[in-house]
């Protein structure tokens, strides 16, 4: 029977015969790709020095909304928090309660931008500080001047008139331009409160509008969805549907609220499948005791865990978004709402074994 073996440029694999000569590659085949592994780093890091210089994304620079920003990052710790100004009073007191609060004040939260206290006029001034104290650490803002603000609760009330609204944002959103990487929450409580009150649609077009701002600025957004315990999961994911939050990176829960930490992120998870897509940023500040009957200065909760990223599919992070130690409002025996309470930081401290 004739030889049915392959003549190929393969035979000799078959048949034993003698490797055939290698073809030596020209010198321009190995140097192209090292070149362009080269000029790719280079353009990376060129990209990172620009833009962080001028203000310009280049085209080759990861979209904000895309990226988890706590990923690899450390967070940014306010060294000018009403938490590390009242540590470094009870330091100078020589109080016994100043090692909890110095911990307390280590630990990153976020930075809540109102109008009452950075206006129109000063807002870009203040984000822009803010950028520029975190250097390589990611500052976590929180935006919280929608109009009618805490119409359901009427603690926190007031916010800015309409007409200032979207000004305001556009200049949180220029303040951000220097950031090589921010993480914000847009307005807590605002999206599920159009359910409760009068100025419903108002709401959720200036939502919409400020989604769209700020999705084109230097940070990842997450619009705030309230909490496990508010809304249906389906009710709430028509909502952010509504005001684009697939322009963004996702959205936020549990914010100022002291829910359960795994209730959350299923909450989470059942929202993010209802879309289809998004991921979720959880607070966590004051998740670590049981759910009390009120939102308000709750008396049996406790420090959650520590920010940190998450290697979840849904769950960036977990953080501390409302700063525990401040207050709710003038409940349970509480001063004003974002003053820090003292010794409501240290019950929840030591609840949680500090």
């Amino acid at each position: 029977m004739d030889d049915q073996r392959p003549t190929s440029a393969w035979s000799h694999l078959f048949d034993g015969d003698p490797e055939p000569p290698r073809r030596r590659r020209p010198r321009w085949a190995v140097l192209v790709p090292v070149v362009a592994v080269a000029t790719v780093l280079a353009a990376v890091a060129i990209n990172a020095s620009l833009s962080f210089l001028t203000g310009i994304r280049w085209p080759w620079a990861p979209e904000p909304q895309d990226i988890n920003p706590f990923a690899g990052h450390t967070l940014y710790v306010d060294p000018d928090s009403a938490t590390a100004r009242a540590a470094a009073e009870a330091e100078t007191a020589g109080s016994p309660d100043a090692a909890v609060l110095r911990r307390l004040a280590e630990v990153p939260q976020g930075v809540w931008l109102v109008p009452e206290q950075y206006g129109v006029d000063e807002v870009a001034d203040a984000v822009e500080r803010v950028v520029d104290r975190a250097d390589d650490a990611v500052p976590l803002l929180v935006v919280y001047g929608i109009p009618g603000r805490d119409c359901t609760g009427g603690f926190s009330a007031g916010g800015l008139p309409a007409d200032d609204y979207l000004p305001w944002v556009e200049q949180i959103a220029a303040g951000l331009d220097r950031a090589d990487r921010a993480a914000l929450v847009l307005e807590p409580d605002a999206l599920l409160a159009v359910l409760e009150c009068a100025d419903g649609d108002e709401r959720l077009a200036l939502l919409r509008e400020a989604v769209g701002v700020l999705a084109d600025s230097r940070a990842t957004v997450y619009v705030d969805a309230g909490h496990s315990a508010w809304q249906p999961a389906r009710v709430v994911a028509d909502l952010l549907r509504d005001v684009g939050v697939d322009r963004v990176r996702g959205f936020a829960t549990n914010v100022a609220n002291s829910r359960p930490e795994a209730d959350e992120y299923a909450y989470a998870r059942e929202v993010a499948t209802l879309l289809g897509a998004g991921h979720a940023l959880v607070d966590v500040g004051r998740s670590g005791g049981a759910p009390g009957e009120t939102f308000c200065n709750p008396p049996d909760v406790a420090l959650g865990p520590e920010p940190a990223a998450l290697e979840d599919p849904v769950v960036d992070a977990r953080a501390w978004v409302k700063p525990p130690g401040e207050s709710d409002g003038t409940c349970g025996g509480g001063p004003q709402a974002g003053v820090f309470w003292p010794e409501q930081a240290l019950r929840i401290a030591r609840a949680a074994g500090w």
